[in-house]
This record gives structure tokens, C-alpha cells and sequence, in this order.
């Protein structure tokens, strides 16, 4: 489980247990437990998190928050009724290399931004067994990867007017996407969101440029991989992102230090919203609207057109 190292590191939790998917909402319902964290295949998230929160308990839930808006609102709903903390584990917010596009960003140092890009590369040309690959709603790379790279998104430059997008099953024997490339369209900004399984020479992470200049960042945050290696997610060199980013003001190019990515903060917020009735650290409400804009991608590629939100 992705979350158990994060939850076991922060003394605000107690981890109590784990259950498959088949005994998650049974677990909902034990007593003692505070908080319910979702991590099972998508097409689970909303009737999991459902029991859970009609059980009683707050409730983290990785992404895809849920497979539809439907779905979304219900949730929404439900914790509002009950009072409730829900939360959606965008936990990208607190990558090493989106902590420095922010901070480039709201320095200004760039000037305005015109085009902002954002790539998610990988080389699998082999179909990878699992939920993920199979044909259901929830599986295929724009609802793996997509909710991450449009919460970012989002969370910079807030809801497009319209969405374009390309989205297609390019391996063979693909039952599923697995390319996409969309492009979110503000008022003089252009935003473009792509990930692909058949590129084994990555594109840059981020490429930001505006009316002052531009930044480049290279690599991905390197804290997933640090967790499977079994890393301390509060020791000293956890989030720590080798690789700088450059920044190109005009002619004159230096580099741009990396942030610290942080991931225990996520839970660090769940627990003082828990605690204190504060702010969740995701509002449910924002992944709420990418899974709108992943509807309306999916509606922009099948029918050719752009799509107003």
C-alpha cells in the first residue's frame, strides 16, 4: 500500500488495518477507526468511500476521486451531510518539480505565462497485466495519469474556457488509452497536458514560457520510487530532487534550484483537519472538476472538436 509508509512515519496516525478490496467496506464499519483511506482499482472508489462515509469516517481517496461527476457530487454530498472530512489524494501538489514551477510562477520572473506544458513519459511497449489495462471504465492511462497533471493544472491557472484532445490506444493489443495530449485553452494562455507509454527518451516535465522568459525542468519527483525503495518519508534526504530546473530570462540562462517535494505533509493536513474541523488538504470539490474536464476530453477526442467547459 502506497500510503501505509507515509501514515506509519507521522506520530498523528495509527495505522490499524489493511483490507483487499472484498473486505473494505466491512472494515468501514469497525470502531476505533477514524480515518478510511481508499487505494483499491477505480471503479471501487465510490462505493467504498460511500460506506465509509455512512459509517462515520473521514475518508482519503486516491485518484481518480471517483470513474464520474455523478459520482463525485455524490460523495460531496454525502460528507457534507455527515459532517465528515473527504479528501482526494492528489498528493502531486507536493512533487519537488511543481513546488518550483509554483514558485517560478509566483515570483514572476517569467512574466506572464503563454504556454505552460507539462509531459508524462514512459517506454512499455509490453501490456502491463492488471485493472488498469483492461477495458472498464476507470482503466486507460488518461484516468491514471491525467487526474495528477490536470489538478496541477488547475490548482496554477484555475478552470479553462475550452479543452482539446487527442487521447488514442497506440500499442498493440491496447485495450486501452494509452497516449493522450490535450490542450486546455485560457484567455492568451495555452496549457498542454501529455503522457505516452512509447517514449524511452522523456520530454521535458515542465516547460513554462511567458513575456519575460522561460523554465525548463527535466525528471520526474523522485519520491514514489524513494517509498518503494523503502525510504524514510521524514528522513533528512527524502524529497530531495537531484536534478535542477534552468531558468532563461532573455539571453542569460541559469540554473533554478529544485524545491523539497513532500509528500507526509499531505497527512499532515488530514490530521489537523480531522483534529481542528480546519480545511481538508484537497478540497473534493477541485478533483471534482478534472474528472469533469477528463468527461469532456473524452467527448473532445471522439467527437473532433473542442469542447467549452
Amino acid at each position: 500500500m502506497f500510503h501505509a509508509p507515509l501514515l506509519t512515519a507521522l506520530p498523528e496516525f495509527d495505522l490499524q488495518v489493511i483490507a483487499g478490496a472484498d473486505e473494505a467496506a466491512a472494515t468501514a464499519a469497525l470502531p476505533g477507526l477514524d480515518l478510511i483511506v481508499i487505494s483499491t482499482p477505480n471503479l471501487t472508489h465510490h462505493a467504498l468511500a460511500r460506506a465509509a462515509l455512512l459509517a462515520g469516517k473521514h475518508v482519503v481517496v486516491d485518484k481518480p476521486f471517483t470513474v464520474t461527476v455523478e459520482d463525485a457530487d455524490d460523495l460531496i454530498e454525502i460528507a457534507r451531510r455527515t459532517g465528515r472530512m473527504l479528501t482526494v489524494f492528489h498528493n502531486r501538489r507536493w512533487d519537488a518539480d511543481f513546488l518550483t514551477v509554483r514558485k517560478v510562477l509566483e515570483q514572476g520572473t517569467i512574466g506572464a505565462p503563454m504556454l505552460f506544458e507539462a509531459h508524462w513519459d514512459r517506454f512499455r511497449p509490453a501490456i502491463k497485466q492488471g485493472w488498469r489495462e483492461v477495458d472498464a471504465p476507470g482503466a486507460g492511462l488518461l484516468n491514471d495519469l491525467g487526474p495528477h497533471m490536470i489538478d496541477q493544472a488547475l490548482c496554477l491557472f484555475g478552470m479553462p474556457h475550452a479543452i482539446f484532445a487527442d487521447i488514442q490506444s497506440q500499442r498493440t493489443h491496447a485495450e486501452v488509452d494509452d497516449y493522450f495530449d490535450l490542450t486546455l485553452f485560457y484567455d492568451t494562455l495555452r496549457v498542454r497536458l501529455a503522457a505516452s507509454t512509447l517514449i524511452s527518451d522523456p520530454r521535458p516535465r515542465f516547460a513554462v514560457s511567458g513575456t519575460g522568459g522561460s523554465f525548463v525542468k527535466h525528471g520526474l519527483d523522485p519520491q514514489e520510487a524513494a517509498l518503494r525503495d523503502g525510504a524514510d518519508p521524514i528522513g533528512a534526504a527524502f524529497g530531495q530532487d537531484p536534478l535542477d530546473g534552468l531558468l532563461t530570462v532573455g539571453n542569460r540562462s541559469e540554473v533554478q534550484p529544485t524545491e523539497r517535494g513532500c509528500y507526509p505533509d499531505f497527512y499532515r493536513s488530514v490530521a489537523a483537519a480531522i483534529r481542528n474541523g480546519g480545511a481538508a488538504p484537497i478540497d473534493p470539490r477541485d478533483a471534482r472538476e478534472g474528472l469533469r474536464l477528463i468527461e469532456l476530453a473524452r467527448e473532445s477526442a471522439r467527437q473532433g472538436r473542442t469542447r467549452r467547459t
